[in-house]
């Protein structure tokens, strides 16, 4: 790149960063701050509706068993929707099936609390604060000011490296729009904990709840936090953590508030009370998931305790298949599996195990559709791995690549296995993609061919060519034995640089064949 060209490149990106600044400027709905803002309210909403769905299913998937509860949560967030900074956003509120304590905000008024949130409150209005406080964070556009400042972090990197070209507004803030998913493990930062706080405090006011329950709640949060509870510190505490200096500025706030309104502990007592009476069930259901991989047996014990003290729970069931999947009962793993969707058809997790299990059983055709159903809900790098096995398996390379280059794009052990077996397809088919040839000579103009191991796995049965076009010449060559991964190896052409009376910038080396191994 010439010093032009980098000139023009640099003011290009300035001149967006400008264009941003100067056309996004507007008023916050909540604080009333100026502030940049190039996400439009419409991109904000289609943000958090395309991410919604997706992130239930990898939280957990919805609570289903107690609908009048999940109707009680819906309606304390509607009264204090009403009286917030953006009402006619598209609020939606649902319970997460988690015992982890939790509750998160999408843009575009998308929220969730866990399960394992709600049986640590202690009334209506400690909801109401945990409500509010979610809600302001979508009013206040917390998660979409987050994505803006991602953007822009990324055109200032373009101004620096100028590795790219062109970078036009539209461009960034269609991948704005596609940056939902992350939103959900996004930890907010201290200023705006504290505008949730602050004016989350002030939504209760509004819809007449105790705004000291959100001071109660807070006290609550950092005295979980000191005693290092496992299950707080990887939920709330994660995602929005709990300080002194939170509950001093709630404190402050409450002492100049009215006193003496609804705080609603018997009513709450009263809609918890399912929760509170299969909470048993629950514990032995998450002591099973711990003991899952180490002692299966006990883990199927832990199934069957949580199911006979509440047979409808799917997740009972699928917690029984995967034991019996351990055990390498997979006939039995697949019936405890029909009897989770059977209870619930709408949670991935339960169709990517079935499948996983219909494979091993051979029922091929079942396996892929359930695979590809789960993949429907979320897609999930272990569903594309197994849907490419079925694809190679079927005779179908094209098909299998297709789905390991999803897979791959993980990095559990999933997405290496993946990587693994889409090198073993494709590297065959592309082997200049892995494999590097280059010409070389030695101090007596003998000419050879540098071959160069670029991929992760070993690489045999090398074949190579070597050419000078202007001389028309070329022959192939095989390479002998094993190239490791990053090992290099010279083949001898079996002539001089001096018989084409050329120089070396002109005799090409090329991969011709290749194989991955084990």
């Amino acid at each position: 790149m010439n010093a032009s060209t980098l000139v023009r490149s640099v003011n290009c990106c300035c001149l967006l960063l400008l264009v941003l600044a100067a056309s996004g400027c507007a008023t916050n709905p909540v604080t009333g701050k100026s502030e940049l803002a190039f996400v439009s309210e419409q991109q904000e909403i289609s943000m958090g509706a395309k991410q919604y769905l997706k992130n239930q299913q990898s939280a957990g998937g919805k609570f289903i068993l107690d609908p009048a509860l999940a109707a009680y949560v819906d309606e304390v967030g509607r009264k204090l929707v009403k009286v917030s900074d953006r009402p006619n956003l598209p609020f939606e509120f649902v319970i997460i099936n988690d015992s982890v304590p939790n509750a998160w905000a999408l843009p575009g008024g998308k929220l969730a609390l866990n399960r394992g949130l709600l049986t640590e409150l202690k009334s209506e209005a400690e909801l109401a604060a945990v409500l509010a406080h979610e809600i302001v964070h979508a009013a206040a556009r917390h998660g979409a000011s987050a994505v803006e400042r991602g953007t822009l972090l990324s055109a200032g990197a373009a101004v620096i490296s100028v590795l790219t070209a062109d970078k036009r507004g539209g461009e960034l803030i269609d991948v704005a729009t596609q940056g939902g998913a992350m939103l959900l493990n996004f930890r907010f930062g201290r200023e705006h904990e504290l505008e949730a706080d602050r004016y989350g405090m002030d939504y209760m006011l509004r819809a007449g709840y105790d705004p000291k329950a959100a001071v109660e709640l807070q006290e609550t949060f950092v005295r979980l936090s000191g005693d290092k509870k496992p299950n707080w510190l990887e939920g709330m505490f994660a995602t929005h953590p709990p300080s002194q200096e939170r509950v001093d500025a709630n404190r402050a706030k409450a002492a100049g508030m009215p006193a003496g309104l609804f705080r609603g502990e018997d009513v709450y007592r009263q809609k918890l009370a399912f929760l509170n009476k299969t909470r048993p069930a629950y514990a032995a259901h998450d002591e099973g998931r711990k003991l899952l991989e180490k002692q299966p047996a006990q883990a199927l014990a832990k199934a069957d305790q949580a199911l006979k003290l509440e047979p409808r729970e799917a997740m009972f069931h699928a917690l029984r298949g995967d034991a019996l999947r351990k055990l390498d009962r997979n006939a039995d793993a697949e019936r405890a599996y029909d009897e989770a969707i059977k209870r619930n058809d709408e949670y991935y997790a339960h169709y990517l195990n079935r499948g996983l299990i219909r494979q091993r059983l051979g029922n091929k055709a079942g396996a892929q559709s359930d695979l590809e159903h789960a993949n429907k809900l979320l897609p999930t790098a272990a569903a594309h791995y197994l849907l490419g096995n079925l694809a190679q398996g079927a005779g179908n390379p094209a098909k299998a690549i297709g789905h390991y280059k999803l897979a791959a794009g993980s990095e559990s052990d999933v997405g290496r296995r993946a990587g693994a077996a889409l090198l073993r397809l494709d590297l065959p088919r592309n082997p200049g993609n892995y494999v590097q040839v280059e010409a070389v000579a030695d101090s007596q103009g003998n000419l050879g061919l540098r071959v160069t191991n670029r991929s992760p796995l070993p690489v045999a049965r090398l074949r190579v060519a070597g050419a000078v076009p202007t001389a028309g010449f070329q022959r192939e060559y095989e390479l002998a034995g094993t190239l490791k991964p990053g090992q290099s190896a010279v083949v001898p052409m079996g002539v001089r640089l001096a018989d084409f009376k050329v120089g070396l910038n002109q005799v090409r080396g090329q991969v011709r064949s290749a194989e991955a191994i084990e």
